[in-house]
């Protein structure tokens, strides 16, 4: 019987997962299924809080932990912060993540109150030492090859080689990387982890529409771009997309593309939405939000997210044994 390879690092004995890799935390597509998919298989997965209810929230981290008895932990978004739901985190998993707003102390200090870690996901060297003042555990280094939206201007490697010599906490690489050999290579270049989104988006347990799906599969790096374009509830805030969602919604005149449900409740949305399309959402989905990093040419197919966590190891493996 074969035994999956161990990456040992900074981030894994801080969390106390087997896996170097960290799920990101994608609204509409890292349903609790693929949370903790991730989290059994060795990674940490990451549910994502923007909209939900202190209430909802706890359902769905009672959810995951009913799946899951793996590491897993909620992402924040400041712009959409619910003080509330940030203790319902904090009390209920071990790692509480914000993003996108400058690292606050008031709010590390009230997760690590509840025996809760805390980790800040950053665009530059300056915000990392800032996280890191304000008493994070851990920060994620945002690459602008990332999809979603980008926080700072820098490629990956320059930026993580910036934030790796700004900070002494752990540092986990987020941006363009979805096979094992590219996690061998942040590895290689200190960081402790490697935050992965766009790969999973293509996987069984996944929470995205099909047809977003089958666009990501046949497009390459070249077909996103850095945009400001889906700026509808979120303005002034670059993201990475296939650049076909923003000819396809250039082209609409309609005010309402489609419809999704949230908390078991619909809800419209508009053109240049920030919302992106799950399974529950009708509409245009070819003109709404298709967030795409440029690891998007290596996520070729559909896959179990487990067997994505072990292949990335076993080649991540491989490629430190060629070196």
């Amino acid at each position: 019987m074969s035994t999956l390879p161990t990456l040992a690092s900074r981030f894994t004995a801080l969390l106390g997962a087997s896996a170097p890799i960290q799920l990101a935390a994608m609204p509409g597509v890292a349903t609790p299924a693929l949370v903790a998919a991730v989290a059994n298989a060795g990674g940490v997965g990451m549910l994502p809080a923007p909209m939900l209810s202190p209430e909802a929230l706890e359902a769905a981290i009672d959810d995951v932990a009913e799946r899951s008895s793996g590491v897993f932990g909620v992402n924040f978004l400041m712009p959409f912060l619910d003080p509330a739901c940030v203790a319902v985190a904090a009390r209920k998993t071990p790692l509480v993540e914000f993003f996108y707003g400058d690292p606050r102390h008031d709010l590390v200090e009230e997760v690590h109150g509840s025996g809760a870690l805390v980790s800040w996901q950053v665009g530059s060297a300056d915000e990392a030492a800032a996280a890191e003042q304000a008493g994070c555990d851990l920060v994620v280094a945002q690459g602008t090859e990332a999809g979603g939206h980008v926080r700072g201007q820098t490629s990956l490697l320059p930026l993580l080689s910036q934030v790796l010599g700004a900070v002494a906490i752990p540092v986990v690489a987020a941006g363009g990387i979805a096979t094992g050999r590219d996690l061998a290579a942040v590895l290689a270049c200190g960081a402790s982890a490697a935050r992965i989104g766009t790969r999973f988006v293509a996987t069984n347990e996944s929470g995205a529409h099909p047809a977003y799906v089958e666009a990501l599969l046949a497009a390459t790096a070249a077909d996103t771009c850095l945009t400001s374009a889906f700026e509808a509830l979120w303005p002034d805030a670059p993201h990475r997309v296939l650049r076909s969602a923003v000819e396809a919604a250039e082209q609409l005149v309609d005010d309402v593309v489609g419809e999704t449900r949230m908390g078991g409740q619909p809800v419209p949305i508009q053109r240049f939405s920030v919302i992106c399309p799950s399974r529950e959402t009708t509409g245009r989905i070819d003109a709404m939000a298709l967030y795409a990093g440029e690891s998007v040419s290596n996520t070729n197919d559909v896959r179990p997210a487990a067997d994505i966590v072990k292949t990335l190891l076993a080649e991540a493996a491989h490629a430190n044994e060629r070196s």
